[in-house]
């Protein structure tokens, strides 16, 4: 019998890119909703080492080993078992399941291959004429919102400096929307920096004018 060729290190990495992805897109919600009904406690370095063998960043290793570990137990049938039932149980608490079902479909769709949330910046005037803000697209406007404006409308995340992760959702007009060519990273650093850090740019290649780029219409 003709031994199997050992398996390629990309396919490798590749497989646990998986199994990260899907340990953070089932361990996020949960976590999110603990961290807010027991907000208080520090959870990472202090809960992961003792003081005594504390190494800054170890708890930021150990949870990414954690959740890669959580991606791989949900791949099998125990492991999808176990979180039906966590799932069911959760749902059922008061308060805490708005928080879990909230938290859980954001995370499902940012990280759904289909999505395309976050994968564009956007220049546009805010909070007035003549003054312009940078904001990251997360998808097309539906609902009752687009039912009640006049225009065709796309969401866009408007971040905080020097906090990205805090902000403000805008329906903006597809019209005023001018797409950059910068990649998110580039956008977030320029939010983070204040400015500080500007990508670089040559004028007259690749732009892309006053377009919606890849939100679909």
């Amino acid at each position: 019998m003709t031994p199997s060729p050992p398996e390629h290190p990309r396919g490798t990495v590749a497989r646990l890119r998986g199994y990260f992805l899907a340990g953070l897109l089932l361990a996020a919600p949960l976590a999110v909703t603990i961290g807010v009904a027991v907000w208080f406690v520090d959870f990472i370095d202090s809960r992961v080492l003792p003081s005594t063998f504390r190494i800054p960043g170890m708890g930021l290793l150990v949870v990414l080993s954690v959740i890669t570990l959580i991606g791989w137990l949900a791949s099998g049938f125990l492991g999808r078992t176990i979180h039906s039932v966590g799932d069911r149980i959760v749902s059922r608490i008061p308060v805490l399941r708005s928080v879990y079902a909230a938290t859980k479909q954001i995370f499902e769709g940012i990280l759904t291959h289909k999505s395309s949330a976050f994968r564009e910046v956007a220049l546009f005037e805010y909070p007035r004429k003549g003054i312009w803000s940078i904001g990251f697209l997360t998808g097309t406007t539906a609902g009752e919102v687009q039912h009640r404006t006049q225009e065709q409308t796309v969401n866009v995340f408007l971040p905080t400096t020097p906090n990205p992760t805090s902000g403000y959702l805008l329906f903006v007009p597809r019209k005023d929307l001018i797409i950059l060519d910068m990649t998110v990273e580039d956008g977030i650093k320029m939010v983070v920096s204040g400015g500080i850090i500007t990508p670089p740019f040559e004028a007259g290649e690749g732009t892309r004018g006053r377009s919606s780029g890849g939100i679909e219409k």
